[in-house]
């Protein structure tokens, strides 16, 4: 079996690892310190260069309340969701959609369909920006949250279809078999059968879309131009020229954008878990 338990390795080999693992984390984990401690340090530290020591002047409250009351941040906020939330709506049930159909069902085009779901995945999104926008244009669709909302869907699919469509197959066909027999139509067996049996893929496919959507940057600055629409990860970026040395303000927006995100991932880990490691201990 591979990867080798740590527990069964040689005793060098976990002393590397029990030593390697604090290290690396902490190197990790230094951007992520280094902003929490800029969000909550007065002006006064940036510009006399303490970037990594403790606050001269803690200013958390003040900091943090000067985000919301004297930035668009909250609004900001507030497209994001209104962007993510019906993305990953849209996109898991299409996926499920398109992933019980290649499936469950063997029809002599199935896998050249699933590959073109594939294929997609390997386009690189830098080339499709022009083309993007220009069809946003003629659509009527640019900057405006519901543009930004469906080429989010149509993007995230193919990885969604792949995801859910390697779930369904490995059901049992007998339980399908089984419903046919008992009369359930198609619509039946999806909806009764199939979507209960992989609900931990669902929540873990929705946990997934939602971190990449809400931390999207690319097509949150291509599509979107104006305020009203533009999602947090954009909005930053226009704080950042609002306040040209204040990256005390900066970082604390930065914080409060990257809570959605981990609290959702928190409040959804146990079925985030369960959907990554569904069927691994089948038989």
């Amino acid at each position: 079996m591979f990867p080798t338990p740590i527990q069964k390795t040689s005793l060098a080999t976990q002393l590397l690892y029990r030593l390697g693992l604090p290290v690396a984390m902490l190197v990790w984990l230094l951007p992520i310190i280094a902003v929490a401690l800029t969000s909550i340090r007065g002006g006064a530290d940036l510009s006399t260069g303490n970037y990594w020591g403790l606050p001269t002047e803690w200013r958390l409250v003040e900091n943090y309340t000067a985000v919301f009351s004297k930035t668009p941040l909250a609004a900001y906020i507030i497209n994001s969701f209104l962007v993510t939330i019906p993305t990953v709506i849209g996109a898991v049930a299409l996926a499920c959609m398109a992933g019980f159909a290649l499936g469950v069902y063997r029809f002599k085009l199935n896998l050249l369909v699933f590959f073109l779901f594939v294929g997609g995945n390997f386009v690189p999104f830098q080339i499709l920006m022009v083309p993007v926008r220009d069809l946003s244009l003629r659509l009527g669709l640019y900057d405006s949250i519901a543009g930004l909302a469906l080429f989010h869907i149509a993007f995230q699919s193919g990885f969604c279809t792949f995801f859910m469509r390697n779930f369904i197959r490995e059901l049992p066909r007998e339980l399908i078999e089984a419903a046919r027999v008992e009369g359930a139509s198609e619509i039946q067996i999806f909806f009764k059968v199939v979507l209960p049996l992989v609900r931990p893929a669902v929540a873990a496919l929705a946990v997934l879309v939602f971190t990449f959507i809400w931390n999207d940057y690319f097509w949150a600055t291509v599509l979107i131009q104006g305020n009203h629409a533009m999602p947090v990860t954009g909005g930053l970026k226009s704080l950042n020229g609002m306040w040209v040395a204040q990256w005390h303000l900066v970082s604390a927006g930065s914080i409060v954008a990257a809570m959605p995100p981990v609290l959702i991932f928190f409040l959804m880990q146990k079925h985030f878990i369960a959907g990554l490691t569904f069927g691994a201990t089948k038989g």
